[in-house]
């Protein structure tokens, strides 16, 4: 922690041995590994100033496998970071509260998100601060969970992040934005990116999306969840099993966003679970709110509600289009082509594009 003009460089590997060593069975529904509660990250930086890390390879990480927390000018080249695709909580890269980031031509295989920017707080109230000047470049992920994210702890801004070059391979959700905790999100750009999007099972968070911004109140006793503008998305190929997403709760809170040069093949998948949209998480999934039952479903991840079904998946209006639209504001889609099955699968909207409540920037 503290550190300044720090290096870690070579062609070493760091073995991890979470399958094997932090693990006690298996979810048969999901899928997954059970994973022990307390389990270590792989790397953690803290605090630190002019840092880089290049060539090194991390495997099987028990849990985040890089984490970077109130740091300021990273580059990170080079990295090869291939998790197990079983184990829960391996995010391969977390981007918390820093600034004048650089992640270039590095691949991420894991189970959970695989380039994830957060703005967290901490037990003592202490926000790690913003997020801003972050660029990934020419990088490869796959993720089980999704590939390039930001959020959902967001207590505190983002601003200025790029995306640009990057295969996304055999992933859950492509991009993402989740604004929850007040912190606002302005200037994203995602481009000239490949991606083949897939369903998972409904206790994973979303299914096959190759975009899916949202903002959700999850702490409204200290106020509503920060603002997502002037969002880019362009020159974007490959397939999806679920949808273009996009959702406010409260309409305009998401506003000026374009989505432009988009070219997809919108595909049924073998679960069915991308029929409807997730907003998870939600209230209901805070770790002071979760009801202790096991029965009830999986801290953090999911819960039953009252009719059985999991909370926070809602059905898409008339069925599922290719893009999905609800409370934004300055919605710009331009040569955006999405080619669907010419014969239709049960509960799929005939309509491409299903605009809902479309508002002015509050």
């Amino acid at each position: 922690a503290n550190a300044s003009s720090l290096k870690i460089i070579g062609g070493g590997r760091i073995l991890g041995d979470g399958a094997a060593s932090f693990t006690h069975g298996e979810d048969a529904d999901m899928g997954t590994l059970v994973a022990h509660k307390l389990r270590p990250r792989a790397l953690v930086l803290e605090g630190c100033r002019n840092v880089q890390i290049e060539g090194i390879h991390i495997h099987d990480s028990p849990m985040w496998t890089m984490h970077f927390a109130d740091c300021d000018d990273i580059e990170i080249i080079n990295v090869s970071v291939d998790n197990n695709r079983r184990m829960p909580n391996t995010d391969g890269i977390v981007i918390d509260g820093c600034r004048n980031v650089r992640i270039i031509g590095s691949s991420f295989r894991t189970a959970d998100d695989g380039i994830v920017l957060k703005t967290t707080r901490r037990e003592n109230g202490q926000l790690t601060g913003p997020c801003e000047n972050v660029t990934v470049q020419n990088c490869i992920v796959e993720s089980r969970s999704c590939a390039l994210k930001i959020g959902t702890e967001s207590f505190s801004p983002f601003r200025n992040i790029t995306f640009e070059d990057i295969t996304i391979e055999k992933s859950n959700r492509g991009l993402g934005i989740f604004s929850r905790d007040g912190g606002l999100v302005d200037g994203v750009r995602f481009a000239r990116i490949t991606l083949a999007c897939h369903e998972t099972p409904a206790g994973f968070w979303g299914s096959g999306e190759a975009l899916t911004i949202n903002t959700i109140d999850r702490r409204p006793e200290e106020g509503p969840a920060g603002q997502v503008s002037n969002i880019v998305m362009e020159d974007v190929s490959g397939s999806m099993e679920g949808t273009i997403n996009l959702v406010a709760e409260r309409a305009g809170d998401i506003f000026n966003v374009t989505i432009r040069r988009v070219s997809l093949q919108q595909q049924p998948g073998p679960l069915g679970t991308a029929l409807t949209y997730d907003i998870r998480p939600t209230i209901d999934d805070r770790f002071d709110r979760f009801p202790k039952d096991k029965g009830a479903g999986r801290v953090n991840a999911w819960r039953f509600g009252p009719d059985g079904k999991i909370i926070g998946l809602i059905d898409y209006p008339g069925g599922m289009p290719g893009v999905f639209a609800k409370g934004i504001a300055g919605l710009l889609l331009e040569d955006v082509s999405i080619t669907r099955p010419d014969h239709l699968p049960d509960r799929w909207n005939p309509e491409t594009v299903v605009e809902l409540d479309t508002a002015n920037a509050a």
